[in-house]
């Protein structure tokens, strides 16, 4: 017996009942993954998502929205005054694609042609340390890291094997790092970079317990191949 199709989406590219098919329908075009991405940490302006995906064109990025909003996964909204414009976020059931995308992070990032070294945002850098924690190692330790990328601002708190990351000012933080775009990050976090040579260069600042920052660190790594 053929059952009703319960959406106008699912089947329209592959005419298939599996939830995977049905997962590229609604997230699988060039872009849809990436502006959800950008959309884990809270919601964005329409510009913010330019800046933060220079490779998108206003129509892809239109065209994106749209279509992830027609799926249930993103809703768009104006903020009260004296803000007042319009911002985009996603639902509570697009928030649940966050344990997707990391394990779907930590599986390519484990393949040979990875290359950590191309450029990404903000938000991509704080959500690859959530991914890449070392949940053990971390388990029994606390802290409020603060980062400070380009002139975005945001707290990890690290608590029972735990790390959850909010756009917050710096303030009231253990430790912080500024730095001058992600990149200086991934090498201090990634590539084990000696701190002192990208201080040196300008590159990054780190402020509060040293000493604590820098065992931070080495609570992340890359998964090997």
């Amino acid at each position: 017996m053929k059952l009703p199709k319960e959406t106008k989406i699912h089947g329209r590219w592959y005419d298939d009942a599996c939830g995977t098919a049905f997962a590229l329908e609604l997230v699988g075009e060039r872009w849809s993954l990436l502006v959800m991405r950008e959309l884990m940490l809270g919601p964005r302006r329409f510009s913010d998502l330019r800046a933060s995906l220079p490779g998108i064109s206003a129509k892809v990025l239109t065209e994106r929205l749209a279509g992830l909003e027609a799926s249930g996964v993103v809703l768009r909204e104006t903020l009260p005054p004296p803000a007042a414009v319009q911002v985009y976020g996603l639902t509570e059931w697009g928030y649940r694609a966050e344990p997707i995308m990391q394990e779907l992070g930590r599986w390519a990032a484990a393949s040979p042609l990875h290359d950590p070294g191309l450029p990404l945002s903000s938000v991509s850098f704080m959500l690859s340390l959530r991914t890449m924690l070392d949940t053990a190692r971390a388990d029994g330790g606390s802290a409020a890291a603060g980062f400070g990328i380009g002139e975005d601002t945001f707290i990890a708190r690290l608590a029972n094997g735990e790390m959850p990351v909010r756009r917050e000012s710096i303030d009231k933080v253990d430790f912080a790092f500024l730095a001058r775009d992600a990149q200086v990050l991934v090498a201090l976090f990634y590539g084990k970079v000696d701190p002192a040579t990208l201080e040196a260069a300008g590159a990054l600042e780190i402020r509060g317990d040293r000493a604590a920052a820098f065992a931070f660190v080495t609570l992340f790594a890359l998964p090997s191949g």
